[in-house]
């Protein structure tokens, strides 16, 4: 049995696509691509806070002026970490442990939790999105405690994902987060916290 001549068979395969793409004129013409960018309707953040939602988070909605309280009523009692950056006056009173010098891999998993801000929000799939910026920390900070609190600006709330990506630095270290982590073995037991927060508390500010 003679074996085929893989060259041969490579020169027969672009000889076809030469023959396909004689009619051609320009082979380097952009593609004109008509779909939709976006799927979120009108009314952006109430999709965000309905996604999320059902993601099985919890989803506040405050203005500036109820921000303070807002993070004190979702901590809980809560002593969360606080990356560098992240607004001080947003904070209740007391010593909150800051990550600056970063804490060890041991006292971020014995941390109640950890608060933040985000880079940018996408409303139709319900996902946050971290970029290592000021007030997000490293991504150590938002995976290991077992409680995330996040404040989106209702601003940085992108209708859908081609919009999000066209605010964010690709060179950054992106986290996608949709809701608390999870995952589910092979009979579907559902076991949460097992690459992630187990409990993810979002307050989306209205007015910032």
């Amino acid at each position: 049995m003679v074996e085929a001549n893989p060259l041969n068979s490579r020169e027969r395969v672009l000889s076809d696509i030469r023959a396909a793409l004689s009619d051609v004129s320009d082979a380097s013409a952009p593609v004109q691509r008509g779909y939709a960018r976006s799927h979120a309707g009108q009314d952006i953040a109430g999709l965000f806070a309905s996604r999320v939602a059902d993601y099985q988070a919890t989803v506040v909605r405050a203005t500036l002026a109820e921000l303070p309280g807002a993070i004190a009523q979702a901590l809980e009692g809560r002593r969360v970490i606080v990356p560098p950056g992240f607004p001080p006056e947003w904070l209740p009173d007391g010593d909150w442990p800051a990550d600056e010098p970063p804490l060890t891999v041991a006292e971020l998993d014995a941390a109640d939790g950890v608060i933040s801000t985000a880079a940018v929000a996408i409303a139709v799939t319900g996902t946050i999105v971290l970029d290592a910026g000021p007030g997000q920390g490293r991504r150590a900070l938002t995976l290991l405690p077992d409680y995330h609190l996040c404040v989106v600006r209702a601003g940085q709330i992108a209708g859908d994902v081609p919009e999000a990506l066209e605010r964010l630095d690709p060179v950054r270290p992106l986290t996608f987060i949709s809701g608390p982590s999870a995952t589910s073995d092979i009979e579907l037991d559902r076991v949460e916290g097992v690459h992630g927060p187990r409990t993810l508390h979002v307050i989306i500010v209205n007015d910032l």
